[in-house]
């Protein structure tokens, strides 16, 4: 709110100091930044505010706004562009540096070869910064070219001797480059290297694994004087199955009426026709069964 107001109310000779201490407050409050820091919007409120006073326009701190300010924009090197072409920072080594990292980060060497010189040309402040990155960039783009040529020629070497035996790589480190998405190598070795011809090296990949002594012949339909192909033949019941008991069934009923499922005993009737009115006289024991005499007593 101090802020805020102090930018309000200002009536001093150098606005863009206000605006330089609200961001520099704001980063170190808000180190993680966020929604709740509000950085961005702080930024562009302070770059449009003092676009018109080109006073600024060879001030670092106002450039620094700018750089800032980039890094919340989905594409920086248009507002590079953008920099370029309205004359803002462009006597600063910061821009050209700033600038070339970003194309060089997309492997983009030589337009950033190309801003580095335009920088020296304008003799940006500090030069010698300027010429210090510049050397490092040369460094690292000498390094990474020598290192595709070794990798070129020993791909070479590779396939012209050929006799070595091949190694499978396990748990390396996927090289990727720029924008590329790394993608994991299919090393065969061995056996499994891809001939020429698949069906042939699969056939004798076959015949190498089975042994000479097989004992089974392979079916051959196209062959009228193959092997006999074996037919099942049905063989009687020793004895018939024994049904499956039936006296406990679930009775049929709702499944959504809520109430529990009950089961019902049926016993068996005995073996005969249902139909027939007469019942069946069961068979009169053999034995006679015991009873005692002061039971007997009390009957009679």
């Amino acid at each position: 709110r101090e802020f805020e107001s102090e930018i309000r109310f200002y009536s001093g000779d150098d606005p863009l100091d206000v605006w330089d201490r609200y961001v520099k407050w704001t980063e170190q409050s808000f180190p993680q930044g966020g929604k709740e820091s509000n950085l961005a919007a702080i930024l562009e409120r302070a770059v449009k505010a003092l676009k018109d006073q080109q006073r600024y326009y060879k001030d670092p701190r106002y450039l620094n706004l700018w750089l800032k300010f980039g890094n919340f924009c989905n594409e920086p090197l248009d507002l590079y562009s953008y920099l370029h072409s309205q004359g803002i920072g462009t006597t600063l080594a910061l821009l050209y540096i700033t600038w070339a990292e970003v194309l060089e980060a997309r492997e983009n060497f030589k337009k950033a070869d190309l801003i580095f010189q335009e920088g020296l040309q304008r003799k940006a402040e500090p030069l010698d910064k300027l010429q210090s990155f510049h050397r490092l960039f040369q460094a690292r783009v000498s390094r990474q070219t020598l290192l595709g040529l070794e990798e070129t020629s020993d791909e070479q070497d590779t396939d012209l001797l050929g006799a070595a035996e091949p190694q499978r790589i396990s748990l390396a480190e996927l090289k990727v480059r720029g924008k590329k998405k790394g993608r994991v190598p299919i090393n065969r070795v061995g056996d499994a290297i891809k001939a020429p011809n698949p069906t042939g090296s699969f056939q004798t990949l076959i015949s190498q694994q089975l042994p000479s002594h097989a004992s089974f012949a392979v079916f051959d339909e196209n062959s009228a004087s193959g092997p006999e192909i074996p037919v099942l033949t049905s063989q009687p019941w020793m004895a018939p199955p024994a049904p499956r008991a039936k006296e406990n069934e679930l009775c049929a009923g709702p499944w959504n009426s809520g109430k529990m499922l009950t089961l019902t005993f049926r016993p068996q009737r005995p073996r005969g026709s249902a139909s027939s009115a007469t019942e069946v006289p069961y068979p009169l024991p053999s034995f006679t069964p015991y009873v005692e005499e002061l039971a007997q007593q009390q009957i009679m």
